[in-house]
């Protein structure tokens, strides 16, 4: 570690908005500038920390500027990080990417004469990034953070954290809204910085074609179960499909988009054995760029038939059953490439749910998208194994299949609901998500 020293000068509660968070004050010998880090709960001595490692923006944080994305990522990482209970923001004092306030004004003016970010920086005599972590670094070994998830769409962020051995065990994203003021910087920072962002398209009436929803890091769980996604599309009366056991589209093509999208983003994904015999779905990412999921289905008697699509997959599903399923059904399958998982059942016959997440984690499985159908979303949500929820909204009426049947709840019981709420338009489709919690909402 280079002779840079840290003093810690002092620290005080803040309330915020958000939640209620610890500022330390923070002073270095290499500069005159005071760096904070906002911490929120116990994250001395822990592992896995949520953090968000912040260069200032005065005109993005301050002033609310539309030019950058770092106003909306300060404020994301504050919700993020208070949903999560834990985690810290390190507000570090190199404005403009290490150039200064006045120098990153006169960038403006050549960005507004069409010179791009990093041009603009060059010209001025600067690197394109002239930022330095090494204080950032010390500030995170004396708050006793052992390791830290980073939210971020910057690799060179991990790389150089890495580098001062700061132990660094995922990236998260960190991406908001792209709209006409800030679409070409961001575009620049993907072509020529190796962000990793999603990028939106807008068009000359300012309206913009999104390829997917702004991705927001899943709930951290550990290695005892997967983190589930709930996502589905139904209409505005709550209908799945019009008839039972027959498809019906309900997605535009922009929400189909997303869906795909919010698959390559998950290890696996689930849907029951109705859903495969009604509609014959594949489970795979094709419209956008990305890895395809693991396919699982469930299937307590083994119903899946020889000839569905999914078996003429480059990977083939495993297949939930009980230990009760025929062992003729199961050879079967096996020999046409599924695998098939023997789990206990629940006291009515159907795969034990909790029991399925714990056996998918021992076989590496981090992340889990439940499709549906009806049946298969009333029950993750009645066992409460579900994390997150992305459904989509179709503006129209079908009067048909409801996507939750009744979910039981014994008196005084809090019903699920969703908090971290995030909505967006996809074409004619609204896609509400957010984080489910079995609190009532009134503290």
């Amino acid at each position: 570690m280079p002779s840079i020293e840290i003093e810690k000068i002092t620290c005080a509660r803040i309330p915020t908005e958000e939640g209620a968070y610890q500022l330390c004050l923070y002073r270095s010998n290499q500069d005159d500038k005071e760096h904070m880090a906002l911490i929120a709960g116990e994250i001395t001595g822990q592992e896995n920390v949520l953090t968000r490692v912040h260069s200032e923006c005065f005109t993005g944080d301050v002033l609310g500027s539309l030019r950058c994305d770092c106003g909306p990522q300060l404020n994301q990482a504050m919700r993020l990080i208070a949903a999560e209970g834990r985690g810290v923001i390190l507000y570090l004092r190199q404005e403009g990417r290490g150039i200064g306030l006045p120098d990153k004004l006169r960038a403006y003016n050549l960005q507004d004469q069409g010179y791009d970010t990093v041009d603009a920086n060059l010209m001025l005599g600067h690197q394109a990034d002239a930022r330095d972590y090494t204080i950032a670094a010390l500030i995170l070994q004396d708050l006793g953070v052992q390791s830290l998830r980073l939210l971020t769409n910057n690799p060179l962020k991990v790389e150089s954290l890495e580098e001062l051995n700061i132990i660094v065990t995922e990236r998260v994203p960190l991406q908001t809204a792209v709209h006409e003021e800030n679409a070409a910087y961001l575009a620049t920072k993907v072509e020529r910085m190796r962000h990793m962002l999603n990028l939106e398209t807008v068009g000359a009436n300012g309206h913009s074609h999104k390829a997917a929803i702004s991705p927001k890091p899943l709930p951290f769980r550990g290695n005892d179960r997967p983190v589930v996604t709930l996502s589905y599309a139904q209409s505005l009366d709550g209908s799945i499909a019009a008839q039972r056991g027959r498809p019906f589209a309900i997605s535009g093509p922009d929400s189909l988009t997303m869906t795909h999208q919010l698959r390559a983003e998950h290890d696996a994904i689930l849907v029951g054995v109705n859903t495969v015999i009604a509609d014959d779905p594949q489970l795979t990412v094709r419209l956008v760029d990305g890895r395809s999921p693991q396919p699982i289905i469930l299937d307590s008697c083994l119903r899946l038939p020889r000839d569905a699509r999914l078996l003429q997959n480059n990977q083939p599903p495993w297949i939930a059953t009980t230990n009760k399923a025929d062992a003729a059904r199961q050879e079967a399958l096996e020999a046409a490439g599924a695998r098939v998982l023997r789990l206990p059942a629940t006291a009515n016959g159907q795969v034990d749910l909790a029991a399925l997440l714990t056996h998918l984690a021992e076989l590496g499985v981090n992340s889990l998208m439940v499709e549906g159908g009806a049946g298969i979303i009333t029950g993750f949500l009645k066992a409460r194994l579900v994390d997150r929820v992305v459904m989509t909204i179709a503006p129209l009426f079908i009067g048909g299949v409801t996507a939750v049947g009744r979910l039981l709840s014994l008196d005084g019981e809090p019903y699920p609901r969703l908090r971290n709420i995030q909505t967006e338009t996809f074409g004619e489709d609204l896609v509400i998500s957010g984080d489910v919690t079995w609190d009532t909402g009134n503290e």
